[in-house]
C-alpha cells in the first residue's frame, strides 16, 4: 500500500476502538492520517499523536456529532468518516425468522442501521454546512447478499446490512453533486470479538476452509480491510461513489464444504 495515501486528513471511525475499527486506525495513522477513534471503552487505550478517543454508544443521537466536533476542534477539520459500529444481534433474539423475537429484531436494526443513519447524517450536514467535499465508507456484510443458512442465520442480521447497501447507494446517487462519497465494504466472516463463537467451533472453521479459501482458507484478519478502507476514505477514489466491494477471501464465489 502506498504510504501517505491519506496524508492531511481527518477521519472519524465509528467503532473504532476494536475490531475492524481499531486496525483501520493504526493503518490511517501510518498513511497520514489523523483520526478520531469513537468507540465503546476497552482496555488499554492510549492516545498517541495524531490519535484521540471519543467514547460512546454510536446508537444515541449525538454521539456522532461529538466525535466530528472533537476531530474538528484537535485537527482543524473533518474530511472523512468510517463507519464499523454493528454485530450480531443473536444474544437479543435474532435468529431464523420463527425464532426471531421482536426485540432481537429492533436492537439488531438500531445496532446495525440506526447508528449509521446517524453517523452518516452528523458527517452529511458537516460537509453540506462547509460546502466541502467528503467520504464516506460504511460496513456491510456479504451475508447481505450471499447466505449461508447452515451456520448464519441470524435474519435481522442479513436484513440490517443489506439495508446498509441501500442506504449508501441512495446516499451515494443524492449526494455525489456536493462531491460527497458514499461507499460500503462487505467483508466475509473476519476474526473481531463479534466472531468468538464461529471461532470456537472446529465444525465452522472447517467450513470456512473451503467458503473463504484465499491465503489458505481462514477468518479474515481486521488487517484484510484496511488497504480497501483506506483507497475509499483517499484522493484515490475521488470519482468512485455507490460501490459495493467485497473483501470476503473468495466467500461469494466458492461453495463451500461441510
Amino acid at each position: 500500500m502506498m504510504d501517505g495515501l491519506l496524508k492531511g486528513k481527518r477521519i472519524v471511525i465509528i467503532g473504532g476502538t476494536s475490531g475492524i475499527g481499531w486496525a483501520a486506525a493504526q493503518a490511517f495513522l501510518t498513511q497520514g492520517a489523523k483520526v478520531v477513534a469513537m468507540g465503546l471503552a476497552v482496555d488499554d487505550l492510549v492516545e498517541q499523536d495524531g490519535l484521540a478517543f471519543h467514547l460512546g454508544d454510536a446508537r444515541l443521537e449525538g454521539i456522532s456529532e461529538a466525535a466530528i466536533r472533537k476531530c474538528v476542534a484537535l485537527f482543524g477539520g473533518f474530511d472523512a468518516l468510517f463507519h464499523v459500529a454493528g454485530g450480531s444481534g443473536r444474544k437479543w433474539g435474532d435468529g431464523p425468522l420463527h425464532e426471531l423475537t421482536l426485540a432481537g429484531w429492533q436492537q439488531t436494526f438500531d445496532l446495525n442501521l440506526t447508528s449509521m443513519m446517524l453517523s452518516n447524517q452528523a458527517a452529511v450536514r458537516y460537509f453540506l454546512a462547509k460546502a466541502q467535499k467528503g467520504s464516506i465508507l460504511n460496513i456491510s456484510t456479504v451475508l447481505a447478499y450471499s447466505p449461508s443458512p447452515k451456520f448464519f442465520y441470524t435474519h435481522a442480521y442479513a436484513a440490517a446490512k443489506a439495508a446498509v447497501i441501500g442506504f449508501s447507494t441512495s446516499l451515494a446517487a443524492y449526494y455525489a453533486a456536493h462531491d460527497i462519497r458514499v461507499n460500503v465494504l462487505a467483508p466475509a466472516l473476519t476474526d473481531t470479538p463479534m466472531a468468538q463463537r464461529a471461532g470456537q467451533r472446529t465444525d465452522i472453521q472447517h467450513f470456512i476452509k473451503t467458503k473463504q479459501p484465499l491465503a489458505g482458507g481462514r477468518m479474515a484478519s481486521p488487517d484484510d480491510l484496511t488497504g480497501a478502507a483506506t483507497y475509499f476514505l483517499s484522493d484515490a477514489a475521488g470519482f468512485t461513489t455507490g460501490q459495493v466491494l467485497a473483501v470476503d477471501g473468495g466467500w461469494s464465489v466458492s461453495e463451500g464444504q461441510y
